[in-house]
């Protein structure tokens, strides 16, 4: 920041508000901004606390001034220092003011629905259609400004990466990611639609078989999906795409990018982000998007209860959760427990608060006495639980079991996604396909164009669901930020995979004929991977719900509040698109 102002600068201001400093006394400045607050000393003075992004600046008016909150203000004035007794260090410019103040109304205002601040709770409606009022509260300015800093902090690190960024169409054909499309009709070809896209998934594809080689573009995608705290219709993703490369080196592109944007959004680098694998998040945290923050695994004990009495306990699966301190839990509270469990889909939940007498470890449960002693010393060993904490205990079918214990772990364990510290894990080696259909078909977890698991491949016929594959995704503080996969570029291994789904040659060529086209020309192998920045600077802005981090956000209904979309078209325009409204089902 200059210490002098230019007096000849053509500029509507000489400095914004926020920036004058006492190394400023002395000197004629203009800021611009909005009034914040006025406030009358008798007759002859006003105060007037003047606002633009980069804070207020108070601003000495002699008389008075007619002027109320919001209006848009010009003034001159000379800085001097504020007198003995009167700094405010709540203020960046708090030990200077404006006098000698020239005031040039640029704009009248009408008192607006609610205060242009942070200290007052405003429902969220009224916020969404004032939007232009909320996006000056400091908080929302702070907030895409972030945003942008991000922004360019993944940029940054994709360039220096030696990535190009290329933008894809918005306009564009079905692809097969299992979310649902919006639709935009053509006028120019009645009858068909083109879809927005879900991602660049087969453009950038694409530009590999076009010898990018290294791809990325922040990306507009569009997804007709139900809307909640980490999802709206559009979003931002970074997403890339490169060739020649290992799943590590690709997943080493990407963390370089989140790391830098971490850097740059809270001012401290994070250390190595962790690896484990899926089996691994599923057997110790009971999900594929594991919060490390804090410890509390589960703890299989399948082998100790395996010939157990107890029939609770008669399950495939038997795994336990130490909670820290837990054994203060009343009662009630652990009914509470054993119907979120049961809600869940679980048959019950066992529970076991551990006492100590003697210096002797034991156990206080209704279960207790049916336990043997084996079985009581597995419970405490294998949990290394100590005194004062509970042990809950749930057994049923794997998946299940590791489900509901994972759940309850995060509601005892969990704090905001939005707390520090910032803990990324890649959970790696997904499986390929995540079950059957109604007819008995494979489904892909992720797209039909992941590569399997080179070790998998003889599988894929034989053991179809078994095989895993070559695929990533990046958590952060227990939400996924994104996935990727090293992609299908042998024609012949395509056709496998194809097989397996269920899907015909004909189909094949019908859904995705330009893609398996190109693939016939030289496919190089490539992979890619793609992550919410919506959902990443929400984090780094301490919000839990990504609304707060776009600037205009749709409400959970999917309405927008600030315009009325979605509205009806005019019916010369349904006609001119040949489309006419059908009545809706009753």
């Amino acid at each position: 920041m200059s210490s002098e102002v230019n007096q000849d600068s053509p500029s509507m201001r000489s400095l914004r508000c926020g920036e004058v400093r006492p190394l400023h006394v002395g000197q004629r400045i203009t800021v611009c901004g909005w009034v914040g607050k006025r406030r009358e000393h008798g007759e002859h003075l006003a105060f007037v606390d003047l606002r633009d992004y980069t804070g207020i600046v108070q601003c000495v008016v002699e008389g008075s001034v007619d002027v109320r909150s919001e209006y848009v203000l010009q003034i001159e004035g000379t800085v001097s220092a504020r007198p003995s007794g009167t700094l405010n260090e709540q203020l960046a410019t708090g030990e200077v003011e404006l006098h000698d103040c020239v005031v040039t109304v640029l704009n009248a205002a009408e008192p607006p629905p609610f205060a242009v601040d942070d200290r007052v709770d405003v429902d969220e409606p009224v916020r969404l259609k004032h939007r232009y009022l909320d996006l000056r509260r400091p908080k929302m300015q702070k907030n895409l400004r972030l945003r942008a800093q991000v922004n360019r902090a993944i940029r940054g690190a994709m360039d220096a990466q030696d990535f190009c960024e290329i933008e894809t169409p918005l306009l564009w054909a079905p692809t097969p990611e299992g979310s649902r499309e919006f639709a935009v009709p053509s006028r120019l070809h009645q009858g068909k639609f083109y879809s927005l896209p879900q991602s660049p998934q087969l453009a950038k594809q694409l530009l590999m078989v076009g010898g990018f080689d290294r791809y990325y573009q922040i990306a507009r995608c569009l997804r007709d999906e139900d809307l909640r705290a980490d999802r709206q219709f559009e979003f931002s993703q970074l997403d890339l795409e490169c060739s020649f490369v290992t799943e590590q080196e690709i997943r080493a592109f990407v963390t370089e990018a989140v790391l830098d944007a971490a850097e740059v959004a809270t001012g401290v680098r994070p250390g190595p982000v962790e690896t484990i694998t899926w089996a691994e998040a599923i057997d110790q945290y009971g999900t594929d998007k594991p919060d490390l923050r804090f410890e509390m695994r589960l703890v299989d004990l399948s082998v100790e209860f395996a010939e157990t009495e107890v029939k609770a306990f008669a399950a495939p699966t038997v795994k336990a959760l130490r909670v820290p301190g837990g054994a203060e839990f009343s009662r009630s509270r652990l009914d509470q427990l054993v119907d979120r469990a049961k809600s869940l889909g679980a048959k019950g939940l066992a529970w076991f608060k551990v006492t100590q007498q003697e210096g002797v470890l034991g156990l206080e449960s209704p279960l207790d006495r049916f336990l043997t002693d084996t079985e009581r010393s597995a419970l405490l060993q294998q949990t290394a639980a100590t005194e004062g904490d509970l042990i809950v205990v749930v057994a049923d079918e794997y998946r299940l079991t590791c489900s509901v214990l994972g759940t309850l772990r995060v509601d005892l364990g969990g704090s905001p996604v939005s707390e520090g510290p910032y803990r990324y894990v890649w959970v790696v080696d997904f499986p390929l396909f995540d079950g059957v259909d109604a007819e008995g078909r494979p489904e892909a977890a992720h797209h039909a164009f992941t590569m399997p698991h080179p070790e998998d491949l003889a599988r894929l016929e034989s053991d179809p669901l078994s095989v895993r594959a070559q695929s990533y995704d990046l958590v952060l503080n227990g939400w996924e930020l994104g996935s990727g996969s090293i992609r299908i570029h042998r024609f012949d291994i395509q056709q496998r995979v194809f097989a397996a789904m269920g899907i015909t040659a004909e189909e094949a060529e019908l859904r995705f004929g330009f893609l398996l086209g190109a693939f016939k020309f030289g496919a190089p192998p490539h992979g890619g991977f793609a992550f919410g920045i919506d959902r990443l600077v929400a984090i780094f802005a301490g919000e839990n719900n990504i609304r707060e981090v776009i600037a205009f956000p749709k409400t959970q209904s999917g309405a927008d509040l600030l315009t009325g979309a979605p509205s009806h078209l005019p019916a010369s325009q349904m006609a001119e698109l040949g489309i006419r409204p059908v009545p809706k089902a009753t």
